[in-house]
């Protein structure tokens, strides 16, 4: 027993052990609620996209979709005109992409936001969906990765101009600094 608290001698050891276990339960339910949410987001985007090309729905249906959701779901989030086309981008974009739709339900919504936004070409998005995935980037840590770092064929290359040499150099310090720091 440990005699200022009268606590066993390896009490902090199952606190430590506790602590941990609930830490990492809550990740792992968080992945769950984040992929139920992507997965739903995909399903609405397809059927939004589906009904256009089938029986040519525009603005208007989406505007009344966002309405009528957003009153009926009055306490959730998520539902607005935009981001209802975000959804219908986001299953465009990744329909025909087999291999990066299992990737895309592991990473949060702003992420995959910032992906569509930022980067075009599929073999990049794959990349900073694996490292998002794989290294856990919050969303300022990948908004740092896609700007200083150049992909190409699923591989970094650094900048070919003195200039921008420095300019990459410096940020591939500033993120590496503030990975360590977080």
């Amino acid at each position: 027993m440990d005699q200022n608290n009268s606590l066993p001698s390896d009490y902090r050891t199952l606190l430590k052990s506790v602590k941990k276990q609930i830490q990492e339960s809550r990740i792992r339910a968080y992945r769950s609620v984040n992929k139920e949410l992507i997965q739903l987001y995909w399903n609405i985007g397809k059927e939004i996209l589906e009904r256009q090309e089938s029986e040519g729905w525009g603005k208007s249906i989406v505007k009344r979709l966002s309405h009528d959701l957003r009153k009926e779901f009055p306490g959730t989030s998520g539902f607005s005109s935009q981001n209802l086309w975000y959804m219908r981008q986001f299953y465009s974009e990744y329909r025909d992409h087999v291999n990066l739709q299992q990737l895309v339900g592991e990473i949060p919504w702003g992420h995959n936001l910032l992906l569509l936004s930022r980067i075009k070409d599929m073999q990049e998005r794959d990349y900073y969906l694996r490292m998002t995935a794989e290294l856990g980037w919050s969303r300022p840590k990948l908004k740092i990765a896609i700007s200083i770092r150049y992909v190409k064929n699923g591989a970094l290359t650094p900048p070919t101009t003195p200039a921008l040499s420095l300019c990459y150099a410096a940020s591939r310090v500033a993120l590496t600094l503030s990975f360590i720091c977080s």
